[in-house]
This record gives C-alpha cells, structure tokens and sequence, in this order.
C-alpha cells in the first residue's frame, strides 16, 4: 500500500470511531431521557391527585400547583423534542456508515482494470452506484427535515 491508501485507510477508522462514539452518547442521552420521562411523569401525578383532592386548600396552593403541573408539560415537550433530534441524529449516523461502506465498496470496483471487469462486475458497480445515491438521497431528506425543523421552532 501507497502511504495514501494508508492516510485513506487511518482516516476511514477514525470516523468509523468518531461515529461510533457519537452513536454511543446519543443512546446514553435517550436513555437518560427516558429515566427523566418517567420521573416528570411520577410528579405530574402526584400534582394531579393534590389538584383533584384541593378539599380546602388555599387558592394559593392550587395555583401553585398548576404551574408546577404546566412546568412539567413544558419540560417534557422539551424533552420529546430533543429525543425527536436525537432519533434524526441516529438515522443520520446509520445513514453515513452505510455511505462509507458502500463508498468502500465502488472505489474497490473502479480500482480495477477496466479490461478485467467481468459483466457481472459492471452490474455491481452500478447496483452499489444506485444503493449510494438512494443513501446520499436519505441523508439529503433528513438534512432537509432538521431545516424545517429549526425554521419552525424560530
């Protein structure tokens, strides 16, 4: 190997890796999400049966408890939010690992000898060439999904 096929080859892991690790904090935080989840929605119960069950209580304390009970709602759709860009961030992942490996794999076929491609090389290459643009495509659509996105929350 070239020294550049070996550059291509350490870069190639390093973003297989940095991938993998961002993959890994991605799941890490929709875990956490969904601990958070249930604790939020613990709390809001306990808010509900105070609220139902105000026999006598100050006016105070009801409305404390309603914008206790509204913090939690906004808290929570701020989380569903998040998981919402966090799943569009896993698809986004899958979707550029399965780029590369299929990037890998068209390089390997158009290195070869134009005169020693069999036919049935040439109808893999394209296959490989169409299965790329349909996940280039995928990416694209998402791209386009988190842009919508932040123009709506604006």
């Amino acid at each position: 190997y070239s020294t550049c096929e070996h550059t291509l080859a350490r870069r190639a892991r390093e973003a297989h890796m940095k991938r993998f690790c961002k993959a890994q904090a991605i799941q890490r935080r929709l875990e956490e999400i969904e601990v958070t989840f249930r604790e939020l929605e613990k709390q809001g119960i306990k808010l509900e049966k105070l609220l139902r069950d105000e026999n006598g209580s100050p006016a105070d304390q009801q409305t404390q408890w309603t914008n206790q009970l509204l913090y939690l709602v906004q808290k929570k759709n701020s989380l569903m939010t998040e998981e919402s860009d966090l799943m569009i961030a896993v698809q986004e992942l899958k979707l550029e690992e399965q780029q590369w490996q299929l990037d890998r794999k068209l390089r390997s076929y158009m290195n070869r000898e134009e005169t020693l491609k069999t036919p049935e090389d040439h109808k893999a290459e394209q296959e490989i060439l169409a299965q790329l643009l349909k996940v280039v495509n995928e990416r694209n659509h998402l791209i386009h999904i988190q842009e919508e996105k932040r123009l709506s929350e604006l």
